[in-house]
């Protein structure tokens, strides 16, 4: 080693143990081990040297790098136990004072109640399915016993798109869609995103989740439904509620129903969630209509099935007491952190 690296050698070693915090020693580094370090500037002169003596000073100059490093690392282990008992030793330290705490992120409710009710149908023997959010007219509609100039489509009041799709309206499509693909018998569940383009208030967004089911085999009837039915609303909202199984129209289900719980923010009586009237539509269901088993490739002499679209913002409201469906989608942190401990 000649005398230039040597006195390097020294140099670095002394303020080494000299460094007393980690700042300090970062500095040593920079100064000597750094792209622009000393060690850097002594390998950028071998051009200078000699042909024959320039193997042995390079090798000589990368030794020294070497035994800095591990000299370093020796260092900072050294200097981070001192700085920690100087810590622990120190009179304004209480050893009882709780830790620093960690602020993790949380499952959205919606993310969590599609997880529980997909768990739930696949104990039951349902497969989970997904489809496109961006739809045909033929599965948002047509498929679904929905021509063009029937009078339910006013009552969807659709996001259309310059190609002649649409933004679809509701889970459904994707029971034609399963139909054609896997035949029958067939149990699904299918979550996901649905738009309509409405006025918003309390129980009513322009995008909204809902959980369409299906299940097609023979002999299926009302029975299967209504028992299926109850036991996903008692096994989610993990406690007994009132139900109202009322008749209601789907171009697509026939016999329809309509499947109501009595609002738990007024217990019955009335408030702006429930509209006034004590109730809050859950859950409509019913058969599959025939025109639908068609369309999906089935023979109607031969299946039967029930299908149903329960809609998940409005479980969830009333299984955690939310009262307003704007929240989901407010972006308020206050409203997410409740659900920290859930």
């Amino acid at each position: 080693m000649n005398d230039a690296l040597a006195q390097i050698r020294d140099a670095a070693l002394q303020a080494m143990d000299e460094a007393g915090d980690p700042a300090a020693l970062k500095a040593v580094e920079q100064r000597y081990l750094g792209k622009k370090g000393e060690l850097t500037q002594q390998l950028r002169s071998l051009g200078s040297l000699p042909a024959e003596q320039r193997p042995a000073f390079g090798k000589a100059v990368n030794e020294l790098k070497s035994e800095l490093a591990t000299r370093l690392a020796e260092r900072e282990t050294e200097v981070k136990g001192a700085v920690l008992a100087a810590m622990l030793s120190g009179a304004s330290f209480d050893p009882t004072e709780p830790g620093e705490e960690f602020v993790t992120g949380v499952m959205h409710p919606i993310t969590r109640i599609t997880y529980e009710l997909v768990d739930l149908f696949h104990g039951l023997g349902f497969r989970w399915l997904d489809g496109p959010d961006v739809e045909l007219e033929y599965y948002n509609f047509d498929a679904l016993n929905t021509p063009p100039d029937h009078p339910s489509r006013e009552s969807q009041d659709t996001f259309w798109l310059d190609d002649g799709n649409l933004l679809r309206t509701h889970t459904s499509p994707v029971q034609v869609r399963a139909m054609e693909r896997f035949g029958a018998p067939i149990q699904c569940v299918v979550p996901g995103r649905c738009f309509r383009n409405e006025a918003v208030d309390a129980s009513h967004e322009h995008t909204f989740y809902q959980m369409e089911g299906l299940m097609v085999d023979r002999e299926i009837s009302v029975a299967h439904l209504i028992y299926t039915m109850k036991t996903c609303l008692r096994e989610i909202l993990h406690r007994d509620i009132e139900v109202r199984l009322r008749p209601g129209f789907f171009p697509f289900v026939e016999p329809g129903f309509e499947l109501d719980v009595n609002c738990p923010f007024c217990a019955g009586n009335g408030c702006k969630t429930c509209k006034q009237s004590g109730w809050i539509e859950m859950l409509p269901c019913g058969m599959v209509h025939p025109h639908v088993l068609r369309s999906g490739g089935l023979d109607p002499d031969e299946w039967t099935g029930f299908a149903f679209g329960l809609g998940l913002q409005r479980l969830v409201m009333v299984r955690y007491g939310i009262s307003d469906i704007r929240d989901f989608t407010g972006g308020d942190l206050r409203f997410l952190e409740q659900f920290q401990t859930v």
